[in-house]
């Protein structure tokens, strides 16, 4: 059998957790909003139209923060559409997703959600086929108390508080030739600054992020970033990154790698975004929100086309995730913890029915698909700081990656609560490996909870009749030996080990 060591000390700190890392995605896409979170005919919904079950879910996957309204539905949306009485919104065709857009749901339902969700909104606006003056009328309408011909209007609206936005989206993947309004990086830098100053002058607290590329694959990446900040990096704090990665055909060594490539997608946005703030001789950082990410099998859903027939809310992208996919997700999140110090935002795609940790069937059940679940356990537990912890493993190969370390880890320290816990993925499809990771520095610890994903059935997976098929399990080999945290990590298989300072 393979062995590996961690190396794990409290003094080597990366940054504290950012509770924003753990955000999802609403979009204006398929069924994620009508049938998903908004059914007011749902024997569960409220007197909002809020489905309860898919709430009660939504507050167990420990969501922090959504991003709204898209999405590529974003850049042709007219945010006004979405206000007001409801028998007054025009219906309108989205051609982002061929869908006809009823308008029922708009900012204010979302804000109502929200609330109830108990998550921080994350606002984007459409500098697709808009701009500037609609964009500062968003925030007008959103944030100001009141007085005015906009904020007026959102209180006859029955939203007599502000919304107080804090974060908000300049676009969406403007890089994209798929997008409506796509710019080059001079024509959206410009747009973007601009826009950046005008809501600076509204609020200048607000939190802004500037379009970064769709994916690191794109012919413009890392020219669009420096084009890009080169204009805004002044009136802006964040710089999105979206990715998206899929088994191809057997191809499984690659797939359990797919970090790697998010990894190095994060590295090199930091390192473009650092080189302009040296040529502006600038002390600020460029942080960046990682506001799209998932497991997505999108080849599938472009080799099927756009559905031919204009409808309400389709089934798009109702991807049914498996055990694989999970320990893929859960390596992901590992991920993004790990670069803590610069990826301060984060947005899982989607929350519900489209490419969803969560599935929901019209006047029937919601449930947990497999990829909830290491979401779940690792907004729920991971605590406090980011360790800068050290890997010794043997290398896998791969025909996508070429060598990687066969195990991805990351560790939080919780130490007001004496909590230390460790998140590792076997990324092996074949073989075991025999985890040994000394924890001396932390003093006395005993193990609270060893957990397990994964299992001998890659391609299980959840289901309306059998919901709960993949789900952790108690860690068959997880121990601790001393001041020795030991286990056997299966093949393709994400684990969690909570330690607590003994009492």
């Amino acid at each position: 059998m393979q062995t590996a060591q961690l190396s794990i000390d409290p003094a080597f700190v990366v940054a504290p957790v950012n509770r924003r890392v753990f955000g999802s995605f609403v979009e204006h896409m398929g069924r994620c909003v009508y049938g998903g979170i908004y059914e007011p005919e749902h024997p569960s919904a409220d007197a909002d139209g809020f489905r309860g079950d898919v709430l009660e879910l939504v507050r167990e996957l420990g969501v922090t923060a959504v991003r709204y309204p898209g999405g590529n539905f974003v850049s042709g949306y007219r945010w006004e559409d979405g206000v007001g009485p409801v028998e007054d919104r025009p219906t309108r065709l989205d051609p982002a997703w061929r869908t006809i857009e009823t308008n029922a749901f708009g900012l204010n339902e979302f804000m109502r959600w929200a609330r109830k969700a108990e998550i921080e909104p994350i606002m984007a606006m459409n500098l697709g086929t808009r701009g500037l003056q609609e964009a500062i009328d968003l925030l007008e309408y959103a944030n100001h108390p009141g007085g005015t011909a906009l904020s007026d209007a959102r209180i006859a609206h029955g939203e007599k508080e502000p919304h107080g936005i804090r974060m908000w989206c300049l676009g969406n993947e403007m890089d994209g030739p798929w997008q409506l309004g796509h710019k080059t990086a001079e024509e959206y830098g410009r747009l973007a600054a601009e826009t950046a100053r005008a809501m600076r002058q509204f609020d200048p607290e607000l939190e802004l992020v500037a379009c970064g590329s769709s994916g690191r694959q794109m012919p413009t990446f890392g020219a669009w970033e420096a084009t890009v900040l080169e204009h805004a990096y002044d009136v802006v704090d964040h710089i999105s990154a979206h990715a998206y990665y899929e088994l191809e055909g057997d191809d499984v060594a690659s797939f359990l790698a797919s970090s790697t490539d998010m990894d190095r997608f994060i590295r090199e946005v930091v390192a473009t975004a650092d080189h302009v703030g040296a040529r502006l001789s600038s002390t600020k950082r460029i942080a960046i929100s990682f506001d799209e990410w998932n497991v997505w099998y999108l080849k599938a859903m472009q080799a099927n086309g756009m559905p031919d027939d204009w409808t309400v809310a389709p089934r798009l992208s109702e991807e049914a995730y498996t055990a694989l996919d999970a320990v893929v997700v859960g390596s992901l999140l590992i991920t993004l913890l790990r670069h803590a110090d610069r990826v301060t935002a984060a947005c899982q795609a989607q929350l519900v029915n489209t490419i969803s940790s969560i599935r929901a069937e019209p006047d029937g059940p919601a449930w947990r698909q497999s990829i909830f679940h290491p979401f779940a356990l690792t907004a729920r537990h991971a605590r406090g700081t980011v360790l800068d912890l050290r890997v010794d493993a043997p290398a896998l190969a791969t025909a996508k990656h070429g060598e990687v370390p066969v195990l991805d880890a990351v560790a939080t320290h919780d130490a007001e609560e004496g909590l230390v816990t460790v998140f590792v993925v076997n990324r092996d499809p074949a073989s075991a490996v025999a985890l040994a990771t000394e924890l001396r520095a932390f003093g006395d610890l005993e193990l609270v909870e060893a957990t397990l994903l994964g299992g001998d059935d890659l391609m299980a997976t959840n289901t309306r009749e059998a919901p709960d098929r993949v789900v952790p399990v108690a860690h068959p080999s997880g121990s601790l030996d001393g001041t020795v945290l030991r286990a056997e990590l299966p093949p393709a298989s994400w684990s969690m080990f909570r330690l607590r300072a003994a009492r």
